[in-house]
């Protein structure tokens, strides 16, 4: 095969995963109450991988329910209180500044706890192939 071809195969697939992510998470994070907004996507020097940046808001009493991620999640709260239900761990609830790491696949969901809205920085390292979030059953 040509260069110019596995050029163009590359770059067709890679739009066809950019769009099964736009399709596959809004509709997995369309929630009343649960805000993300997508700050920053970058390549990293892995071959297959890449640093994504959401910041998700969480009205207060509000739930985000059980979900996978295909690779690392590293969380800063930046405001409120939010429990943390980690498959495997005890549920932990985390204030502003405090800090958490979610491996990758495990299972896990977030309720805001307190009176007022809550807000952390998600931090994920994953595949690029394979959509951001997947809503577990």
């Amino acid at each position: 095969m040509s260069n110019r071809y596995l050029q163009s195969l590359r770059v067709l697939s890679s739009a066809a995963v950019l769009v099964a992510n736009l399709f596959t998470l809004p509709a997995a994070a369309a929630q009343a109450g649960v805000t993300r907004t997508d700050l920053q996507r970058h390549d990293l020097s892995t071959p297959g991988r890449e640093a994504v940046q959401v910041r998700v808001d969480l009205a207060p009493g509000v739930a985000f329910g059980r979900h996978t991620h295909p690779g690392e999640e590293i969380i800063y709260v930046l405001a409120g209180a939010i429990e943390y239900d980690v498959e495997g761990k005890p549920p932990v609830t985390l204030k502003a500044g405090d800090v958490l790491f979610i491996p990758a696949g495990t299972v896990h969901a977030a309720k805001n706890v307190g009176q007022d809205a809550a807000s952390e920085l998600a931090t994920y390292i994953v595949a690029k192939d394979k959509p951001l979030l997947t809503l577990a059953k």
